[in-house]
């Protein structure tokens, strides 16, 4: 499909993990009508050196008359903007946030006309259970304890968007796994890092779906530019187990790796004494009960049909730790400075 470069481009979540490596993307491609969204207090490290290529618009997604405001005039609309936390204490947020403000969007689109929305989901969305090993884009969703507060929130979020498709705005979902790459490394997946680095010296015996953050961005790029709608995809690159993960980022980061499987009562051990230290000291808890829980089932992420629509190739994820690896090393010589990968 041939690149229209004029075609208006709105982006939520933009100053993000995932929204930044896509903003770099379409400025890449050349694009030159990309409007984003940040808040006031939004840390911009990420996007630094191309922020003066996007025409920025200061606003919440919770906002209706902003969103209609900001908006208007564009044409396709990438929805990344979310909240990602497994802390109870985040729940009401997740939920305002994450189903509030996408039902926002959602209705905002199909009230100017927006041609095509691509919005961002996550395998959590497809629900767990414990009997439930393998897991496609055709996955019904199943209430059940394995699934967390985060989970809910995407799976409603997600029901927001399809509800905007039955009310005849052309829509596409991805659901990736768990994404890797550089960025600030205090936040979602990149705490993985942080774990390696302080010798944690704990493995789950879980294991689950992993992903390029620069994959992602570019299977979005993709779907947006093609003429697919009403579908959702799965992007995943491999199955690894926590212990392989860490055992590599211990090894790119030159620590020791972790050496104990963490037993059921060592696991309510830890999210406890994490739930603890939060409370005593504050910050947000490297391991929760849900993280822990999480991390200690296996599962199967089918990733065939994203392969298959564009054939599209996904990067070794080893090959992705080792480089953001590369960068963590950099970065924590500079107070763990914000750090981007070069794109694919």
């Amino acid at each position: 499909m041939e690149r229209n470069i004029h075609t208006p481009i709105y982006i939520t979540g933009a100053t993000g993990f995932l929204g930044s490596y896509l903003l770099r993307y379409l400025v890449h491609y050349g694009y030159q009508h990309i409007r984003a969204i940040r808040r006031k207090q939004s840390d911009l490290s990420l996007v630094s050196d191309i922020i003066d290529q996007v025409e920025w618009v200061e606003g919440d997604i919770l906002n209706p008359v902003f969103l209609e405001e900001s908006m208007s005039g564009m044409q396709l609309v990438y929805h990344c903007a979310a909240v990602i936390s497994f802390d109870p204490r985040d729940r009401k947020k997740m939920m305002t946030i994450n189903v509030g403000g996408t039902a926002n969007v959602v209705n905002t689109a199909l009230h100017l006309g927006i041609k095509k929305l691509v919005h961002v989901s996550s395998i959590a969305a497809l629900g767990r259970t414990k009997q439930r090993i393998e897991i496609s884009e055709s996955a019904d969703w199943v209430r059940s304890k394995y699934n967390s507060n985060y989970a809910i929130s995407k799976y409603l979020s997600e029901q927001e968007v399809w509800r905007g498709m039955a009310e005849g705005l052309d829509v596409a979902i991805v659901n990736p796994s768990i994404i890797l790459g550089s960025g600030r490394w205090d936040e979602g997946p990149l705490k993985l890092f942080k774990l390696a680095w302080k010798n944690f010296p704990f493995y789950t015996q879980g294991r689950t779906g992993f992903v390029d953050v620069r994959d992602v961005a570019r299977f979005m790029v993709q779907l947006m530019e093609s003429n697919i709608s009403a579908q959702r995809y799965i992007l995943s690159a491999e199955d690894l187990s926590f212990q392989k993960v860490l055992h590599t980022m211990a090894g790119q980061l030159g620590t020791t790796p972790p050496s104990i499987a963490i037993t059921p009562f060592i696991q309510q051990f830890i999210w406890r004494w994490e739930w603890l230290r939060t409370r005593l000291f504050g910050g947000s808890p490297l391991i929760t009960r849900e993280t822990a829980a999480s991390a200690s089932h296996s599962y199967r992420y089918i990733n065939e049909k994203s392969k298959a629509v564009f054939e599209f190739e996904y990067s070794p994820v080893l090959q992705t730790i080792a480089e953001a690896g590369h960068q963590f090393k950099e970065a924590a010589q500079n107070e763990f400075e914000s750090r981007v990968l070069p794109l694919l």
